[in-house]
Parts: C-alpha cells; structure tokens; sequence
C-alpha cells in the first residue's frame, strides 16, 4: 500500500510503498489483546503485600481458657477472624508476567500497526529532525492536529527533537525498537519517519 509522506510543517514529501504483509492486514482483537495483556501483566510491579497472622502487633497469648466459658475456643487475637487480625491467603510479592510466544508478539504488533493504517490513523513524515525549541514543535503538531500521538523513529531518537518533544502533553517518541503494541493502541495518532518505516519493516519481516 502507498501513503503520503508529509514534513513536520505539513509541506507534501512524495509518498512511501508499505509493505502489505505488516500494515495491510485485518486486525484481529485477539492477537491484540494477548499481546496487550502480557505487556500489563509484565510491567506490573507485584508488590502488593498484606500482613498475615504471623506478622500482625499483637500478642499471642491465649484470650481466654479452652472451657467453661460458653463461647467460641481460640488462641490470640491475631486470628484472621478478628478485627485487626491477620489477613488469610492475601496477596504477596510475586511476579505478575507469563509466558507468550515470539510469533505472537510479532503478530501483535504487525496487527497493531495495521490497525492505525486501516483506521486513517498512520501518518508518515519525511524525519523527525531540524527542530530544537518545543514552542516550534508544538505549533507544528497544534497545525497537523495531532492530540495524543507517538513518533516512531529509525534506530535512535534525534536527540534535539525529543527534548523538544518532551514537555509537549499528548506526544511521546520512540525508537523503531521500542514500538510496542500498547503504546500504539492508547494513542490516536500514529506518527512513523521515513526511517522507522523501513526500520519496522525489517524488523518484523
């Protein structure tokens, strides 16, 4: 498929073949959601913890005799049944990620990218350089209407740009090997240089 590639002040720059087999397929929410759901589940830190019966600052003597009192038989206060006592079988620090297949991630991401382009979301520019000042960079992006979108770029960043990028709401950029599925989804605009066109493409082929 053939798009139209734009410079940052909007200006015409010819046009850009890509390749069918990564942004021409038919999206397929499955795919999507496996490889979302392990991204999530990966960065999730794990380190919820609740106190158990063991650990709560109570004494443990016994609160009253075994017999003869007409209630119930227990030990100390610290039991789970009690306010203020012990948590039973609360979460503990453990790791959240599991296991997902390199073909599926591949997929995932091919798919997510085909979903921007089918969506008329996919905007390729010409390089994402030649700006310093985030006041220009913004005025640029305020102009093409852009309002929540991610730069991908060849192999590295330019590093003038994404300073300037940085303090600009709703716009982030990454290098070609830091696309991932999730951030590409949550933005509505996809924004590829030339560089990272052919960096993806030779990536997932």
């Amino acid at each position: 498929m053939k798009l139209d590639v734009i410079k940052l002040d909007g200006a015409a720059a010819g046009s850009v073949e890509l390749s069918g087999e990564i942004f021409d397929l038919e999206p397929r929410a499955d795919i999507l959601h496996r490889v979302v759901r392990w991204q999530r589940n990966k960065a999730q830190q794990g380190t919820h913890k609740v106190k158990t019966r063991s650990e709560v600052s109570y004494s443990t003597k016994k609160i009253y005799r075994q017999k003869g009192t007409g209630g119930a038989r227990h030990g100390d206060r610290g039991a789970p049944i009690f306010r203020k006592g012990g948590i039973y079988k609360g979460p503990v620090p453990r790791s959240h990620a599991h296991d997902l297949p390199k073909k599926v991630r591949q997929l995932g991401l091919k798919h997510a990218l085909s979903a921007k382009a089918k969506a008329g979301e996919l905007v390729v520019i010409e390089a994402a350089d030649g700006i310093a000042k985030t006041k220009d960079l913004a005025r640029h992006v305020k102009d093409l209407g852009w309002k929540r979108a991610l730069v991908i770029d060849g192999a590295s960043v330019n590093e003038e740009f994404a300073r300037a990028a940085a303090n600009i709401e709703g716009l982030d950029v990454l290098p070609s090997m830091g696309a991932n599925v999730y951030d590409i989804l949550k933005r509505d605009t996809l924004v590829l240089t030339k560089a990272g066109v052919e960096a993806l493409e030779a990536r997932l082929k």
